[in-house]
């Protein structure tokens, strides 16, 4: 699951990525407006964490853009602004949640967690496809309820791979939303072929079908063979 964080306090961006990024999450960090505004016009996020006050322009115009572009993250801004004028409209516009500075990081992760669980699986702790289970608080995944070891990467792609059935990923999309900003020093695009071969091969190897599909010249796709 890939996170946006949209704070112009470096020292809190880089807390808030690190405590993330240990609970599984991939991070990228936006520290003004105009590189927010670009990443987002960019790549796709499963969560944009947004501060309201930022050195080069506005919060509120971050997700009014999301918005916008029908952009399918969800939203939770992060303020020191109190109001209940800022709260309400934060909501009116778009956001699903609203923390107000300090706040703990083990609150903003479980916030996160339950958000993206609410938008991507219908709120549900398992998910389910064909003869595959995934237990997301626990990070478990069974085959025929069989469970199976996979890395973190690995995890990840199924769970992106589960996201999109029937949809064709290219190779590029599938890089950029394991390793985000790091996209460049992940050897290429190899590192994914070795991702997708060791995914397909353990869910084989517990009993499942191959739902992998290659598309030549394009990518992947999971679907029922």
């Amino acid at each position: 699951m890939k996170i946006l964080v949209v704070e112009d306090e470096k020292g809190l961006a880089e807390s808030i990525t690190d405590y993330l990024s240990r609970e599984g999450f991939v991070c990228e960090v936006a520290n003004t407006f105009w590189q927010a505004d670009e990443k987002i016009s960019l790549y796709q996020y499963d969560c944009t964490i947004v501060d309201l006050t930022l050195p080069d322009g506005n919060g509120f115009d971050i997700i009014q853009t999301l918005k916008k572009i029908a952009a399918a993250t969800g939203i939770i801004i992060i303020s020191a602004r109190n109001t209940l004028e800022d709260k309400l409209k934060g909501l009116e516009i778009g956001s699903d949640d609203y923390m107000t500075k300090p706040f703990h990081l083990s609150e903003l992760n479980a916030r996160v967690k339950s958000l993206i669980r609410r938008r991507n699986f219908g709120g549900n702790n398992d998910m389910t496809w064909k003869d595959i289970r995934v237990n997301l608080p626990a990070r478990k995944v069974f085959i025929k309820d069989n469970e199976t070891t996979l890395s973190k990467k690995e995890y990840d792609l199924l769970l992106y791979f589960l996201s999109n059935i029937d949809v064709a990923l290219t190779k590029e999309s599938i890089a950029e939303h394991l390793w985000g900003d790091n996209m460049d020093s992940a050897d290429s695009l190899d590192m994914v072929y070795s991702h997708i071969k060791n995914l397909r091969r353990k869910i084989v190897e517990k009993g499942g079908k191959d739902y992998i599909q290659s598309i030549y010249g394009i990518g992947y796709k999971f679907t029922a063979p």
